[in-house]
């Protein structure tokens, strides 16, 4: 690789863009008093002592005269809730702080919340940097808080997720035989197991109401949408690889969760009041299960495992309808009658 006198600055800009950052909003006002905001990725540290901070701002930027003649300004470290924040400060055109509720700062800069960590700074020096104008501002008061940031990489806005240093390995041997190809890091293997051991916390209470794990999908799915047909069941559930069978659906019956419904020559199933009672117990102990597992992973590791799972499941998808849909193509080709 060899550096270039001349080269493209959309390449250049792209090249950049590799480099992950996060996401800042920085606020100030205007000699009139009036709220200033925008969006940053340029945010950076400087020094721990005295404790200093920079950012820079492109000198065809509107708020450039309003930073520039200010002393005062904050920033505010995005985190994975303000996505929609920070686009709303990367336009122009409209009033940014419309209904946004401030907190009271050491100055009288707007402070926003739900951040990851916010700063109040005094600028301490300016700099011309090309095309853009160079703020370091002396931090006066800083806050953080547990959520997890928001990314910025190659253009698009990307989720953390921590990578111990050490690794993450289930098994202690660090080396399998080179016959053996079924190894940890076999994708279906991981979401396999951790289904399995997620659910595992579930099958006692499953077990006290004599129920089995098929028999809970087909609850959960009532409990979203029901009136279904068993074909109509099934395609929800197909995803699991096992046939609801009419019998599933009587004992479930006799159970008292389910009661079937005559319409048009066709069986209906409808959840009764204990049914849903039962559903909702089970939905209560797996959002349990989810708070405790969080607590274990963090919850920017937790969004960031529910994207990607998200993702592979579009990507595997085999075209099953969209459960939470209650009308329009989704539902109609399903509820023919």
């Amino acid at each position: 690789m060899t550096a270039q006198a001349s080269f493209n600055p959309k390449a250049f800009r792209d090249a950049l863009s590799t480099f992950t950052t996060g996401v800042t909003i920085i606020t100030t006002r205007a000699a009139d008093g009036s709220p200033i905001g925008i969006t940053a990725n340029s945010f950076n540290s400087v020094s721990l002592n005295p404790p200093l901070v920079l950012w820079s701002l492109a000198k065809s930027a509107y708020s450039l005269d309003a930073f520039s003649c200010t002393k005062h300004w904050n920033v505010h470290v995005l985190s994975v809730e303000q996505e929609a924040l920070s686009g709303r400060f990367a336009s122009r055109g409209e009033d940014k702080f419309a209904g946004i509720e401030l907190d009271r700062g050491i100055n009288d800069i707007p402070l926003l919340h739900n951040c990851t960590a916010r700063f109040q700074c005094r600028t301490a020096f300016m700099y011309e940097g090309g095309d853009h104008v160079i703020f370091v501002g002396e931090v006066l008061g800083f806050d953080k808080s547990h959520l997890p940031p928001l990314a910025f990489q190659s253009g698009q806005y990307a989720l953390t997720a921590r990578k111990p240093r050490e690794g993450v390995r289930l098994s202690q041997i660090e080396q399998v035989a080179p016959e053996c190809s079924y190894t940890e890091d076999l994708l279906g293997y991981l979401a396999g197991r951790a289904h399995y051991q997620l659910v595992a916390f579930l099958r006692t209470l499953l077990q006290n109401h004599k129920l089995d794990e098929h028999a809970f999908f087909v609850l959960s799915v009532l409990s979203i949408q029901d009136n279904l047909t068993l074909e109509q069941i099934n395609h929800f559930v197909a995803y699991t690889g096992r046939e609801v069978t009419l019998s599933m659906l009587l004992f479930l019956q006799k159970q008292g969760y389910i009661v079937a419904d005559e319409q048009s020559g066709q069986q209906r199933f409808v959840l009764t009041g204990e049914g849903r009672e039962v559903s909702l117990e089970h939905v209560a102990l797996a959002k349990a299960v989810e708070e405790e597992v969080t607590e274990k992973l963090g919850s920017g590791d937790t969004q960031a495992l529910k994207f990607l799972l998200k993702r592979l499941i579009q990507a595997t998808d085999p075209g099953l309808p969209d459960l939470w849909a209650t009308e329009g193509p989704a539902m109609n080709d399903y509820q023919q009658v």
